[in-house]
């Protein structure tokens, strides 16, 4: 049989089919109260029920939305549940995923401006609105005068925090040691470059460390207070130490809400100590970010941005911007090109030899990019800033609540105050009852929480962001918390 065209794209079919996947999506949605939040199938539950080989003719949309329906969907753990309370949110909105859906129709290839002026500029621009929504500094703004001879800085996005932290990771490198990479590597000498990061920093900070050639044993954790925040005492100490050994501090990441807690590293100290010793400061609000958008939480979220390198938060755990969407700043991106550019023949171009445009291949560590600033844009232009303010506001309110009706239960410890809309706990009778209470809760179906070490307790993390969360489901699932308590 031959190639069909219209398999691929048909105009009519393509619009006949369209309409059928958003309206499956819309009752996807619609129906998520009703399923079970966790998947209930066992390994291999999946694969089991599919064809051992790939089809070789063309199969209708019906029968693939039916076998979704059969096969995919029970096997799923539903993220857009209003009941997910476990991680952190990583909710999405109607906006957001036809702005998805535009870009995977446009089908452009953004690595360069050339490629599509189009996908960058907007990028760029979406970037600059997002900056000043956030009231992060001016030095981080793609328009902002050079701070220094020779510095600009400027957003992107990348696909994740850890992706960005990366990509920061690997300019600091270059900065500290003006070679970076040669054929044999990075030039480390006999002086190795030091990382430093709270204990309870995420899990990409060590990552980075590996990918980028520096090593995990050169990854310092740091200890953090009775709040969960970095101790920039210890991290000066530390950092002096390995001054004086003869080692270089390269890189400082301050967490802007820990995963455990939702700590908040006190970045101005932290920033003071980095200067010292030149190193890179990066601060990681991956998830609390988004709550700088409202100024009435903004203070401890930006506070010391003024001093940072750079500064990265993701629009899709709390701005209702669909999974992936990382957007991050730099205050120079001179360290971060050096370090990723690469220009063989088959890219060279007029625009990009002027050096008047932005070729974000250069920003990230993959050539080729998604036109993912469709979505970020179409969010806040469709949704607008005040109602995503007024949604975090909800959340935090609703944790507040949360944790008020855990104190009145002398059965529960708040283990830390809430962190904007993260409460963590645990019962008094230890952390075995502790883990049974999540186990059962997690088994009901209606919700879900996931759990951290905090204070050395086996902990209960309530994370409030979904998109259909609303306060009666946060109040049912204190129902179901502290009926299944025991």
């Amino acid at each position: 049989m031959e190639f069909d065209p219209a398999a691929a794209f048909d105009a009519e079919r393509f619009r006949r089919e369209g309409r059928a996947v958003i309206d499956w999506l819309a009752d996807y949605w619609q129906s998520l109260p009703e399923k079970p939040v966790l998947s209930q199938v066992e390994p291999d539950g999946v694969r089991s029920q599919l064809p051992t080989h790939a089809p070789e003719q063309p199969e209708s949309l019906d029968a693939v939305l039916a076998d979704i329906d059969r096969i995919i969907v029970p096997g799923l753990t539903h993220w857009q549940h209003p009941g997910f309370f476990g991680y952190f949110p990583a909710n999405a909105s109607s906006p957001s995923i036809l702005g998805e859906l535009l870009s995977a129709g446009l089908g452009v290839q953004g690595m360069l401006w050339a490629t599509s002026p189009a996908c960058t500029e907007l990028e760029t621009h979406t970037l600059d609105w997002l900056r000043e929504l956030l009231g992060l500094p001016e030095r981080f703004a793609s328009h902002a005068p050079a701070a220094a001879p020779g510095t600009h800085g400027g957003g992107v996005i990348q696909d994740s925090a850890s992706s960005g932290l990366l990509c920061t990771l690997v300019a600091a490198r270059e900065r500290a040691t003006a070679l970076a990479t040669n054929a044999r590597g990075v030039q480390q000498g006999d002086r190795p470059l030091v990382v430093y990061a709270s204990v309870d920093a995420h899990s990409s900070v060590e990552k980075g460390a590996m990918i980028a050639g520096l090593g995990r044993d050169w990854v310092r954790r740091i200890p953090t207070n009775a709040r969960g925040e970095m101790d920039a005492a210890a991290l000066a100490r530390t950092m002096d130490d390995d001054a004086r050994a003869g080692r270089v501090p390269c890189f400082v990441v301050a967490t802007v809400g820990t995963t455990a807690c939702g700590g908040i590293d006190p970045v101005p100290g932290i920033a003071t100590a980095a200067r010292r010793h030149g190193a890179w400061l990066h601060v990681d609000a991956a998830w609390a970010g988004a709550a700088a958008v409202c100024p009435e939480y903004r203070g401890p979220i930006v506070a010391g941005a003024e001093q940072a390198d750079s500064w990265g938060f993701n629009p899709h755990k709390w701005l209702l911007v669909n999974f992936d969407c990382h957007a991050l700043w730099v205050a120079d991106r001179g360290p971060l090109i050096r370090a990723l550019a690469t220009r063989p023949e088959y890219l060279r171009n007029r625009a990009t030899e002027t050096g008047g445009v932005i070729d974000y291949s250069d920003w990230q560590v993959p050539l080729g990019r998604r036109f993912r600033a469709l979505k970020l844009w179409m969010t806040l232009r469709m949704i607008g800033a005040e109602p995503l303010r007024q949604r975090i506001r909800d959340h935090v309110n609703w944790a507040a609540e949360f944790a008020g009706w855990l104190q009145a239960d002398p059965r529960f410890e708040l283990l830390r105050e809430p962190s904007l809309s993260l409460v963590t706990f645990a019962l008094r009778a230890g952390d075995e009852a502790t883990a049974a209470l999540q186990e059962s809760v997690n088994r009901s179906g209606s919700a879900f929480l996931s759990h951290a070490r905090v204070a050395g307790r086996h902990a209960l993390r309530l994370a409030i962001g979904g998109t259909l969360t609303d306060r009666e489901t946060v109040a049912n699932a204190w129902d179901l918390v502290r009926t299944r308590a025991g």
